[in-house]
C-alpha cells in the first residue's frame, strides 16, 4: 500500500513513519509537513508546505495513494477553546475535506486522544474539540474512516522527537502496563494498527487502546 503520513516532524508522526518503513506492506510513503523530516529511505518521499491548503496544488501527485495517517497536531497547554479549534479542527478537517475531493477511495485514519469526547458537551475542552474533530472527519466521503484514541505511546526505537515527559513516561512503563493497561501501547502497535485497517479494516471506527492492541495483532 501507498500511505501519507502527516506530523513526521512530532512524536506519533514520526513513530508511525519508522513503523510504515520497516513493513513491507507498506511500498510507498508521503510525507507531508512544513518542514524536513531529515530522513532518506527509497521509500520515503516528501511534500513540503508552508500552509496545508496547499494540497490542492498537488491533486495529481495525491490521487494514487491507499490512506492517510493524520498524526499532526497541537497541544492544548495553554490554549482557549477558540484558538485550540483553529489548531486542531481548523487544522484537521478542511485538508481532509480537500483530500477526499482528491480521492475518496483513500482510508483516512485520524490521532485523536484518548478520553475524547464523542458527545461534544463534556467539560473537559480539549477533549470536546477533539469529538468535534472525530465527528467531522466521520461524514467525509472515504472509502473508510477511524480515530484512533492512544494514551500512552512507548516510542519505537531510533525515535528522536522525544519530549522530555515521554521519556520519563517510558522509563516507568513496566510499571503502567500492569496498572493502567488501556492508557497505554508501544508506537509499533498504532503504526501496525493503521497498516491492519487499511489492509483489513476494523468493525470500529473509534478505536480506543484495546482495539489498537488488536487490531495490530
Amino acid at each position: 500500500m501507498k500511505v501519507i503520513i502527516t506530523g513526521s516532524t512530532g512524536l506519533v508522526g514520526e513513530g508511525v513513519l519508522l513503523v510504515c518503513l520497516e513493513n513491507p506492506e507498506v511500498t510507498e510513503i508521503l510525507s507531508i509537513s512544513r518542514k524536513p523530516i531529515n530522513r532518506k529511505h527509497n521509500k520515503l518521499k516528501e511534500l513540503i508546505v508552508k500552509d496545508f491548503s496547499e494540497i490542492k496544488n498537488y491533486a495529481s501527485e495525491l490521487s494514487s495513494y491507499d490512506a492517510c495517517f493524520f498524526c499532526a497536531g497541537a497541544s492544548s497547554v495553554g490554549e482557549t477553546e477558540e484558538t485550540f479549534t483553529r489548531k486542531t479542527y481548523d487544522f484537521t478537517v478542511p485538508f481532509a475535506e480537500t483530500l477526499s475531493k482528491i480521492n475518496a477511495f483513500m482510508t483516512f485514519i485520524y490521532v485523536s486522544g484518548n478520553r475524547t469526547d464523542s458527545t461534544e458537551q463534556g467539560k473537559v475542552m480539549w477533549a470536546r474539540v477533539k469529538g468535534r474533530t472525530e465527528n467531522a472527519l466521520l461524514k467525509l466521503p472515504f472509502k473508510a474512516v477511524y480515530n484512533f484514541r492512544p494514551g500512552f505511546m512507548k516510542p519505537v526505537k531510533g525515535q528522536k522527537n522525544i519530549r522530555f515527559i515521554y521519556r520519563i513516561f517510558d522509563a516507568i512503563s513496566p510499571l503502567w502496563y500492569l496498572t493502567f493497561p488501556n492508557w497505554i501501547c508501544r508506537m509499533e502497535e498504532v503504526g501496525l494498527a493503521m497498516i491492519h485497517c487499511v489492509s483489513k479494516g476494523y468493525p470500529k471506527a473509534v478505536l480506543e487502546v484495546k482495539d489498537i492492541k488488536i487490531s495490530a495483532r
